[in-house]
């Protein structure tokens, strides 16, 4: 005969309080899991300033991103003396209760009112100008009488080691020009004012002239001209390297630099058509096909150039070539002397790949 033993009822009651305890873990951690861990969609979320940790809770639920108004705010008060930011937060339904908890007590770094503004390299401060209008609330003319004011600029050749007197020559169009540093930059609204944009654009430059300030410091202002020719002489890094290396050797043997990029410059023209023979002669300090311009630099920068336009300022290749044309396919071509310089010309204008 087999004798069965009666379950003791306190083996029973433990494992029923073990399944329940996982069961309730389970529902816990479901709970507090993400809403959707798939759905990476940014959510605004603005949590007004004295709603309380319940209000707190009723707003995200609505917004779906909790599955427990009463966990949140059990969860929340179970941390002790926390402080939930107000502010506009981005949320997503892949986010666990617990991150939401955490950026609530740090604080939103979201700002709906912030803006982001592009400067391209080898633009103008004309066309940076135009820029920062369109992206903010002030007018272009407001910009450039900033940009050329004298005690600001006096100010700014105090704080920045690579801004010196030579930016107000006589004769400069734009002191900053070739100096505002080619970024994507972020800004807390349209509100901003010019002189923030700009020295946040120096600060950047500082940033990229830094490893070079020992080769530059004592002729920055040649290094930015050159850096700005080449931005929109050549096309890529080691393109502009040899065209400055042309440059050198051209200034090295008395000879006018003939940049046509310098006369449109000193004209203020747009760089879409051809220009006229005494518009290329025209005598101007930026102007390098100008007779008065042999063995000279232009005045100064004529665009914003990129940091591998400045590298290739500050290190050339070295080469013999005095001579070097464009086709309009951005092939470029180097030549001795200027007898092989015209018949390359020509090969380009007969191959029909001439720019204009």
């Amino acid at each position: 005969m087999v004798v069965r033993r009666r379950p003791k009822p306190l083996l029973i009651f433990l494992t029923a309080m073990g399944s329940f305890l996982i069961l309730l873990a389970a529902v816990y951690l479901f709970l507090v899991s993400p809403v959707d861990k798939n759905d990476h969609q940014t959510i605004e979320v603005e949590i007004p300033s004295g709603v309380g940790v319940r209000g707190i809770a009723k707003i995200l639920k609505e917004k779906e991103l909790i599955r427990s108004e009463l966990l949140f705010t059990v969860t929340v008060k179970s941390k002790g003396d926390l402080y939930l930011k107000a502010s506009t937060y981005l949320f997503s339904r892949d986010m666990s209760m617990e991150d939401i908890i955490t950026e609530l007590i740090s604080g939103s770094q979201y700002n709906p009112e912030a803006i982001n503004i592009t400067f391209k390299e080898g633009m103008r401060i004309t066309d940076y100008a135009e820029v920062i209008a369109k992206a903010t609330n002030h007018s272009e003319t407001e910009v450039l009488n900033t940009l050329n004011d004298r005690a600001f600029l006096d100010g700014l050749i105090q704080k920045y080691w690579f801004l010196t007197d030579s930016i107000l020559q006589e004769g400069i169009y734009y002191p900053l020009e070739g100096y505002l540093a080619p970024d994507t930059y972020q800004f807390y609204n349209k509100d901003v004012s010019v002189s923030t944009i700009v020295e946040t654009m120096l600060d950047e430059m500082e940033k990229k002239l830094e490893p070079y300030k020992n080769q530059i410091q004592d002729n920055v202002h040649y290094y930015m001209t050159m850096a700005s020719l080449v931005e929109l002489e050549g096309t890529n890094a080691e393109n502009r390297k040899m065209i400055a290396g042309v440059f050198e050797n051209r200034i090295t043997a008395n000879m006018n630099l003939g940049s046509d990029v310098t006369t449109y410059y000193a004209l203020q023209y747009p760089m879409t058509s051809d220009l006229t023979s005494a518009q290329f002669a025209t005598v101007n300090p930026y102007n390098t096909r100008a007779a008065n311009m042999r063995g000279k630099m232009p005045i100064g920068p004529i665009c914003n150039p990129s940091l591998s336009s400045l590298k290739a300022s500050i290190e050339p290749t070295d080469s013999n070539y005095l001579y070097f044309v464009a086709d309009k396919n951005g092939n470029i071509f180097y030549s001795n002397t200027l007898a092989e310089h015209e018949q390359k010309v020509q090969e380009i204008k007969d191959k029909g790949d001439w720019i204009w």
